[in-house]
C-alpha cells in the first residue's frame, strides 16, 4: 500500500471537488514553476508539492510525455513546449472585455450601484469599461471618457499602487495614499462631484503589477460602507483572471 503522506500535499490541501486526485497532483506540479523559475530540481518539485520524491518521479513520467515538461541535460526539470502552445492560443483568445465586464455586471448586481474599470492614460485617468446603475439617479460616465487623475477614488488608488507616480505625490498628500495602500482601497464621498461617492480598489497583474481600478460609483445619498467589501472580493476576482 502506498505511504499516507505525513504532511499533507499542496494538492490535496486544495483538491477539486468530485476531481481526479492524480491530476489534482500533477497540476500542483506545473504551479510549482514561479515567474523566475527556469528550471526545477526533483528535491524542489518535491518541496514545492509536499509529495514523495517518488510520487513527483511518476507524475512527471506523464507530464513529459504529454511535453508540459521537459527534463534537461543536467537532469533538472522545465516547463515543456506544449506550455508555450497553450498560452499562444490563450493569449490569441484573450479579451480584457470579456473578462472585466462580467464582472462589473456581478458588482452591479450585488450593490445596485454603477460599476467602472479605470486604468492610466497619460495625465488622465481613462474609463475603460463601465457598467450603469439600474437606478434612475446615478452619475453618468461612459466608456472612453478621460477623467482627472487628482480626483476621484479610481484616480487614488492608481496614484497609491504605482510605483511610478510617488514622486508626483505633493508631500501634503503623502500621508492619505500612505492610508490607500494600508487598507487596500479608498472610498471617498464628494471627491470629484460633490454629490458623487465612490469606491475603488486596485487589480493587479501577474506578478503584482498594477492592471487597473475596480470603481463602485453612487449617489452620496446611498452610500454604504458595507461595499467596500464586495469591491474588495470582486476586484480579486478580477485580479485572478488577469
Amino acid at each position: 500500500m502506498p505511504r499516507k503522506a505525513k504532511i499533507e500535499s499542496v494538492a490535496d490541501a486544495d483538491a477539486a471537488a468530485g476531481g481526479v486526485a492524480a491530476v489534482d497532483r500533477a497540476l500542483s506540479l506545473l504551479a510549482a514553476f514561479k515567474s523566475d523559475d527556469v528550471s526545477l530540481s526533483l528535491s524542489d518539485l518535491a518541496l514545492r508539492s509536499q509529495l514523495y520524491k517518488s510520487t513527483v518521479l511518476r507524475l512527471l513520467a506523464s507530464l513529459v510525455h504529454a511535453h508540459l515538461i521537459q527534463q534537461l541535460d543536467d537532469g533538472r526539470y522545465a516547463l515543456g513546449v506544449q506550455v508555450a502552445r497553450l498560452h499562444s492560443v490563450y493569449a490569441a483568445s484573450f479579451s480584457m472585455e470579456r473578462v472585466v465586464v462580467p464582472v462589473l455586471r456581478q458588482l452591479v448586481t450585488a450593490t445596485g450601484e454603477s460599476a467602472a474599470y479605470h486604468v492610466r492614460q497619460g495625465e488622465a485617468r481613462l474609463c475603460l469599461y463601465r457598467v450603469d446603475s439600474p437606478q434612475p439617479i446615478r452619475d453618468h460616465i461612459q466608456a472612453g471618457d478621460l477623467l482627472p487623475f487628482d480626483r476621484g477614488t479610481g484616480a487614488r488608488v492608481l496614484t497609491a499602487f504605482d510605483p511610478d507616480r510617488e514622486a508626483s505625490i505633493a508631500p501634503q498628500e503623502r500621508p492619505l495614499y500612505a492610508e490607500i495602500r494600508a487598507q487596500g482601497y479608498c472610498t471617498v464621498v464628494g471627491d470629484r462631484l460633490a454629490e458623487v461617492a465612490g469606491i475603488s480598489a486596485p487589480v493587479f497583474k501577474t506578478g503584482g503589477a498594477l492592471a487597473g481600478a475596480l470603481t463602485l460609483t453612487m449617489p452620496s445619498n446611498r452610500y454604504q460602507l458595507s461595499h467596500v467589501q464586495i469591491v474588495l472580493e470582486m476586484a480579486k476576482i478580477l485580479s485572478a483572471r488577469l
